[in-house]
């Protein structure tokens, strides 16, 4: 088929037309390009004000939360003092957070840190809240049925003015074989509870309480496996100055629950002269 070469022509000069702008319409054009360039431009920098805004947001948020975090710290750390049983400085002052170079698997979880020299530190606020657990737990049982056994030399001042106060019988020198185990001895004595002071030194008292399956109330150093122990008490049970605060507190603690009306001496007395 043969196109003729003016109907060509008629078609090229046709599309030419199509595509030729008059000089209103370029400026028109030209115009509505730099419109949609500076609305590029505009939705750019504002998406850029935006994430910096976003950035600074988070920045001061941290800030806020850091600030927020550290107040909370402080608040907790000041409400603990309060609910202490007795300041922070009593417990320093005593020596009872001291322990020594063996830590045991069972106290492990009580240790805080160690010293220089080796010896491991209780945390303080494990130890108060231990003491008061031991309250709770010594006032389930009457002052009848209750004994104290303290071997060791340091504590006899402090176990023995406890007994006065609660009427709990104490044994310090000696613990009496076989007391608490044999019916036939005629200072046969059947007890609930035993208080036991340091369970290497006490092993035959706290042997004979675990025989008739009666309870166990431990003091223990950081070298002290609490086995057998149906409730603790964590801290220095060497010294008698951390003795004295322990029976002191546990005095006070269970003559108040107990409605006992002592005369019980302020902490100086259990603490004076003790090493």
């Amino acid at each position: 088929m043969v196109v003729k070469k003016t109907e060509v022509q008629d078609k090229d000069s046709s599309k030419k037309q199509k595509i030729k702008t008059t000089p209103e319409e370029e400026i028109k054009g030209k115009a509505l390009m730099r419109v949609a360039e500076e609305e590029s431009l505009e939705t750019e920098n504002f998406e850029k004000k935006k994430k910096e805004l976003l950035e600074k947001a988070k920045k001061l948020k941290e800030k806020i939360d850091v600030a927020s975090t550290e107040s909370l710290k402080e608040e907790i750390k000041a409400s603990k003092k309060k609910d202490m049983l007795v300041p922070l400085e009593d417990y320093v002052k005593t020596g009872i957070y001291l322990g020594t170079k063996v830590v045991t698997p069972d106290m492990k979880p009580f240790v805080y840190r160690r010293r220089a020299d080796g010896l491991a530190i209780f945390n303080t606020d494990l130890i108060d809240e231990k003491i008061k657990e031991a309250i709770e737990f010594l006032s389930k049982f009457n002052p009848e049925e209750t004994v104290l056994v303290c071997k060791r030399e340091a504590g006899w001042k402090a176990a023995k003015k406890f007994s006065e106060l609660t009427g709990i019988r104490v044994f310090t020198k000696k613990y009496p074989a076989g007391i608490l185990t044999n019916i036939r001895l005629e200072d046969f004595f059947e007890n609930e509870l035993t208080i036991v002071t340091d369970s290497w030194l006490d092993k035959n008292a706290l042997k004979d309480t675990l025989d008739v399956k009666k309870k166990v109330l431990m003091i223990c150093g950081t070298n002290n496996f609490s086995k057998g122990a149906s409730q603790i008490i964590i801290g220095n049970n060497k010294s008698g100055k951390s003795l004295g605060i322990i029976f002191y507190l546990l005095a006070r603690g269970y003559c108040k629950a107990k409605g006992i009306k002592a005369n019980i001496p302020e902490l100086d007395w259990w603490i004076e002269g003790s090493d």
